[in-house]
């Protein structure tokens, strides 16, 4: 099958060919007909797989087919939800290229930068609005954006936004939308939660289900290395050197964690970053930019921060440290293995971390092949530890582990708590370009504003 046999328009397909896709994903195949017949749909398929384009070009042809009927500024016509910053950015990058030979314009906004520029821009009139929650809700609240015209709906990484508690703020932009209007609901997985949202979103929803919940790639070479936890830099950076690699993304489960391993792998004499909620977004914009062009090897990240990233042909993934949630692995190695790539994802795992590792493979329903370095056996009188300020993680127990630093905090219910913090808190005490993240560093204090999208 060819994207010409979707019902796209010429100036779509051309577009499609210069970015040098010629044949639909499955989750293509099948999304794309049930968007261009004006049904609902609710879709999971793995990332990596081409979820983007599949509500991305049918959206465009039916945006391009039939044009606003309102007189002066165009309306926003289409509206498209996303968690977090790099993930908005990335869509709005694909939003771009597919509509270049349409006369469509569209606009991504977001947290952690000025909302000035964004005003002036929605003021010139958009079609297409690719939003974080908290943002749009700063827009709307200013009276910068109208969201009464809404033709289409999509949210997507619907399970990630539920996880980083902004269901509240989702059900306040649906309350601000028109009761007519066409929802597109994206997903990794069909959990209960994204059940129950799809059931008070979406009227008589197709469903495209492209594999089963929760298994990783199969072009994804997974492997276990049992190491003693302080050796763990001195292994990865012989990893690194050794095999030559020269684009490695690697996760933490911490901000603090992230930068002191950056600045340790640059002691080492291997070019790295790292991106999480508390650093800019211009400086996380630039480590994304320099890691794909390969001015730096490695870009360290906590699972927030990495949400949505979109690096073709990144050929390793490195799990420093295990993640709290079992699902997030599957996140996180779901970085590598794409559009067809093979791609291997590494565990690096100490006597600490062996709960999360049988929590994991009970998730996979297999276990992950072990390798060993010679040299780095573990030291069998090295005992576990509780982990995180003497609460082992728990199968089940809230997302987000304690609140020693982590990249997300738990309470209930779920909000977010660092991370991907919105600025509209800082926009109203006058911050100057400071994620609102940077004020709560994990110290044990609770933030008592809602949590809110960039």
């Amino acid at each position: 099958m060819s994207f010409s046999s979707l019902g796209l328009s010429a100036d779509i397909l051309r577009a499609v060919e210069e970015q040098g896709y010629r044949e639909p994903t499955p989750v293509q195949r099948q999304a794309i007909p049930v968007v261009l017949s004006g049904q609902d749909l609710m879709a999971s398929a793995q990332t990596g797989t081409g979820k983007t384009a599949g509500f991305t070009l049918p959206l465009l042809q039916l945006l391009s087919a039939k044009p606003s009927d309102v007189k002066g500024r165009r309306p926003v016509r289409a509206l498209i939800l996303t968690p977090t910053r790099e993930l908005a950015a990335q869509i709005g990058e694909n939003v771009q290229a597919y509509s270049k030979y349409l006369r469509l314009r569209s606009l991504v906004v977001f947290g952690g930068v000025s909302i000035n520029p964004q005003m002036m821009k929605l003021r010139g009139g958009v079609d297409i609005l690719v939003a974080t929650p908290g943002r749009l809700l700063d827009l709307e609240h200013q009276n910068a954006v109208d969201l009464s015209r809404i033709e289409i709906l999509v949210l997507d990484e619907a399970d990630r936004m539920l996880d980083m508690g902004f269901i509240h703020d989702i059900r306040r932009v649906l309350a601000k939308l028109p009761a007519k209007r066409q929802n597109l609901l994206f997903s990794a997985t069909f959990s209960d939660e994204i059940k129950a949202l799809a059931n008070t979103l979406l009227t008589r929803p197709a469903s495209v289900e492209v594999v089963r919940r929760n298994t990783p790639s199969e072009l994804v070479t997974q492997n276990v290395h049992f190491v003693d936890k302080k050796r763990k830099r001195e292994l990865l950076s012989l990893l690194i050197g050794k095999g030559n690699w020269q684009q490695v993304l690697v996760f933490t489960r911490t901000k603090h964690g992230a930068n002191h391993l950056a600045e340790l792998l640059g002691k080492d004499g291997i070019t790295a970053a790292a991106i999480h909620g508390n650093k800019s977004q211009g400086a996380r914009t630039r480590a994304l930019a320099n890691f794909k062009e390969g001015s730096i090897r490695v870009l360290v990240a906590t699972d927030i921060a990495a949400r949505g990233l979109d690096i073709d042909q990144l050929p390793h993934v490195v799990n420093y440290e295990l993640p709290n949630v079992p699902e997030d692995y599957v996140h996180r190695i779901g970085r590598t293995g794409r559009a067809e790539s093979t791609g291997e994802a590494l565990s690096l795992v100490c006597v600490d971390e062996h709960k999360l590792l049988r929590d994991i493979e009970r998730l996979l329903k297999r276990e992950i092949p072990r390798i060993a370095e010679p040299g780095f056996e573990p030291d069998p009188n090295i005992k576990a530890e509780p982990i995180q300020n003497g609460r082992q993680s728990q199968r089940g127990a809230p997302r987000g582990g304690d609140r020693s630093g982590s990249e997300r905090h738990s309470t209930a219910p779920r909000r977010q708590r660092s991370g991907e913090g919105s600025p509209s808190g800082e926009q109203r005490r006058g911050g100057q370009g400071k994620p609102a993240a940077s004020r709560s560093q994990g110290n044990g204090q609770r933030r008592p504003a809602r949590a809110r999208s960039e």
